[in-house]
């Protein structure tokens, strides 16, 4: 399977079992890209042209692949909105916008994951992107979490880009030594001799009553694996500008996305863009307190914040949406401006999030401070299905709104 995987992104039809050659795949995927603007084809191979492809492998079963598995090309009409002088978009749309740019621009990357293909997606994130790249580059898998996972662990070893979605965050506990393991060591256990440029993406977070086992947090799973960035997207607007960055990272990268903030709706900008995957966007500037948030709960805070300009106070909120690392210049910077914070997160508060930055926040900015850091999580319970059980569970906007009067007292 590895072998077929290498062949990704050539435009030409395939080649025979047993005579791979890269010089071909190399001068084919220049001129398929020759005619597209602003497209840059840089080789990673130590100032070589052998872009590694494994010259070797056997690729015993490409003729039994359908013609659909090549990918065709794409139609210049709906190809790009750079014409508009701006687009409305949702956030599943956004993203889907970022990773299909990236995929125009650079034949290496692809899509694997369960329903990602001609299905689009659990919420359509990758709709279209089978039919245009072929089932190659958007390959369907099995209901095998860490299967495919290390499958595409494996492509980024051999010099591919691949974005991983999990249906739901959740499942990807059944990969969670490949992502442990593999993927956030292999660049150290190597000695430096492979990177792993993939992008692990999928929905989480408390929904609208589904259950325990679908309503996950993982952030506070994964952040303390070595080798791993973890960002989580809030708006359309940095949800495209994370996945384009995340897909051009030599790291690891998680993405977080919020199962119930896909159907935000922003108008973004026409030219090209990406967002550093490492720095805090300041929401809203303020002087009495520093609220720092992420993804879902950046909404509940902004609600709550409404509320307290009306009480006198001038909150200064922060969507922190590095989450490791953290952005601890833009962090302090607003820590020694207000000299009091207030942590909102949906994760879990034993091993949080939220604790870690308390951590890293004290350690660091303990003398600005002028009363103790008060963070508001999620309860240590399983997440109920019962709406009304579920909304006590997270942390509500009222609940904000009075931390942060007590805080400033």
């Amino acid at each position: 399977m590895a072998s077929i995987f290498q062949g990704l992104g050539a435009s030409t039809a395939l080649t025979p079992p047993n005579s791979f050659d890269s010089n071909k795949f190399l001068q084919s995927s220049r001129r398929s890209l020759a005619g597209k603007k602003g497209i840059v084809f840089k080789v990673r191979s130590e100032g070589s042209e052998n872009l590694n492809l494994g010259l070797n492998a056997k690729v015993s079963r490409a003729e039994h692949l359908i013609t659909n598995a090549v990918a065709t090309k794409a139609d210049s009409s709906a190809a790009s909105t750079a014409s508009k002088p701006g687009h409305v978009l949702l956030l599943f749309e956004a993203l889907r916008e970022g990773l299909e740019e990236e995929m125009d621009r650079d034949p290496h990357v692809c899509v694997m994951g369960e329903d990602v293909g001609h299905y689009g997606g659990s919420y359509k994130v990758t709709k279209g992107l089978a039919t245009k790249y072929g089932d190659l580059r958007v390959l369907d898998t099995p209901i095998a979490e860490n299967s495919f996972t290390g499958m595409g662990i494996g492509a980024a070893m051999t010099g591919l880009r691949p974005i991983v979605e999990g249906m739901n965050m959740g499942f990807l506990l059944l990969a969670f030594n490949q992502i442990s393991n593999n993927c956030g060591m292999l660049h150290y256990t190597s000695g430096g001799q492979f990177t792993i440029p993939i992008v692990i993406r999928g929905p989480g977070g408390v929904g609208r009553q589904l259950g325990a086992e679908h309503s996950q947090r993982l952030e506070s799973y994964f952040q303390s694996i070595p080798g791993i960035q973890m960002v989580a997207c809030s708006t359309p607007y940095n949800a495209k500008g994370l996945m384009k960055a995340a897909i051009r990272s030599e790291n690891p990268v998680i993405l977080f996305e919020h199962v119930l903030l896909y159907n935000l709706k922003e108008s973004i900008p026409d030219e090209e863009y990406i967002c550093n995957l490492e720095e805090a966007e300041m929401v809203r500037p303020g002087e009495h307190v520093t609220i720092l948030t992420y993804s879902r709960m950046r909404y509940h805070v902004m609600q709550a914040a409404k509320t307290l300009v009306n009480k006198g106070y001038d909150p200064e909120v922060i969507d922190i949406r590095s989450l490791k690392p953290f952005d601890l210049h833009t962090i302090g910077n607003s820590v020694k401006k207000t000299h009091r914070v207030l942590i909102v997160e949906e994760c879990m508060r034993t091993g949080g999030i939220g604790a870690s930055l308390t951590a890293a926040i004290n350690e660091n900015f303990n003398d600005y401070l002028d009363a103790p850091i008060v963070c508001l999580s999620s309860q240590d319970v399983p997440t109920p299905y019962a709406g009304s059980l579920e909304e006590w569970t997270v942390v509500q906007p009222a609940q904000i709104v009075t931390a942060v009067e007590q805080l400033c007292q």
